[in-house]
């Protein structure tokens, strides 16, 4: 068999900024691949059960395949299956379940070494050339973690899934955003007892407006007990250790959240060569392309905006894919 053939573009994530990606390559006769090293939108996959999206749907569209719900916020479910028939009505080349271990580049040809996991035998690796690569991995695999004693307890988790589990148990939920207040309401009305623990002396203005008088009530009639400017220091079997204006004191807590927020994975890109801001995260990229400072390597969704979440979401981020690929076409014909 021979060689495999170079591709145009190789995309590191299945997102929706990368099936953007996708589609606008295929829409501009590039020959593409999709390399994700788990679920198809697997951020979205992992997001809470039932949990209701900030925004509309038509701004969550990819491809002009219209988003139809019957609610005027979708919901995860509904959103999951969406992106299924965006993949499959685009016929988009996907390979799923391959993590990329190494991009590396010479004589302007990139190759993607992937690693396929197999119980009990070693990883099946692959080896696919491209003339260009987009890194849109987005941030949701990275947890910012606290660096306290305790942390990597079973009992103690950086993702909320579903409450049901949490009935009757003592609960102590870490952050002031979105993620922290829904999942408080949602394990209080589960028949927990919660404790929500932020840092900060009031929860996030970012807070769903839906959901900010939702929290604010249950937390003014002490349904939920909120400990603001407190910061966990110490998790241990059945509670937490909290320093606050009253000073130390521990909390029974059964189950431990700490939704704290994400961060991007940049390894991947700095050892390719890719200048990463140190304080930021944020790659070295030309916004008007997205090309990094490695030519032919772009960026994409939530990883252009480094470690400031609030810069890129899926409404916009759905569009950067016509940027990259309108960059790429321009090289060729400059070439030509």
């Amino acid at each position: 068999m021979g060689a495999a053939p170079t591709l145009g573009l190789l995309v590191i994530g299945a997102g929706p900024a990368g099936l953007g990606v996708a589609i606008a390559a295929a829409r501009a006769g590039l020959e593409y691949e999709v390399v994700e090293k788990a679920a198809l939108v697997n951020s979205i996959y992992r997001f809470p059960r039932g949990m209701t999206f900030f925004t509309t749907p038509e701004l969550l569209e990819l491809g002009n395949l219209p988003f139809v719900s019957p609610y005027a916020k979708p919901t995860r479910e509904e959103a999951l299956q969406y992106y299924r028939r965006v993949a499959d009505t685009h016929r988009l080349a996907l390979s799923l379940g391959e993590r990329v271990e190494s991009i590396e580049r010479e004589s302007g040809v990139f190759a993607l070494t992937t690693a396929v996991e197999h119980p009990g035998g070693d990883p099946l690796r692959k080896t696919r050339r491209s003339r260009n690569v987009v890194v849109a991995t987005g941030t949701f695999d990275q947890p910012n973690v606290l660096g306290i004693p305790g942390e990597d307890l079973p009992h103690v988790s950086h993702y909320f899934d579903e409450p049901h589990a949490c009935h009757r148990r003592r609960v102590v939920v870490v952050g002031g955003s979105n993620s922290a207040a829904e999942a408080a309401l949602a394990l209080f009305r589960a028949g927990a007892f919660v404790t929500l623990v932020h840092r900060r002396e009031r929860l996030s203005g970012s807070i769903k407006y839906w959901v900010r008088p939702d929290i604010e009530n249950r937390i003014v009639e002490n349904a939920i007990t909120a400990r603001f400017e407190t910061q966990l220091v110490r998790i241990g079997p059945g509670l937490v250790e909290v320093e606050g204006p009253e000073g130390r004191e521990e909390i029974p807590a059964d189950a431990v959240f700490l939704l704290t927020g994400y961060h991007p994975d940049t390894a991947l890109l700095e050892r390719a060569g890719v200048r990463v801001d140190a304080r930021t995260l944020e790659p070295e990229h030309d916004p008007q392309t997205l090309e990094t400072n490695v030519p032919g390597l772009f960026v994409a969704g939530a990883m252009v905006a480094g470690a400031d979440g609030n810069r890129v979401f899926i409404e916009n981020g759905r569009f950067h894919g016509t940027t990259v690929v309108k960059a790429i076409l321009a090289r060729g014909k400059s070439r030509s």
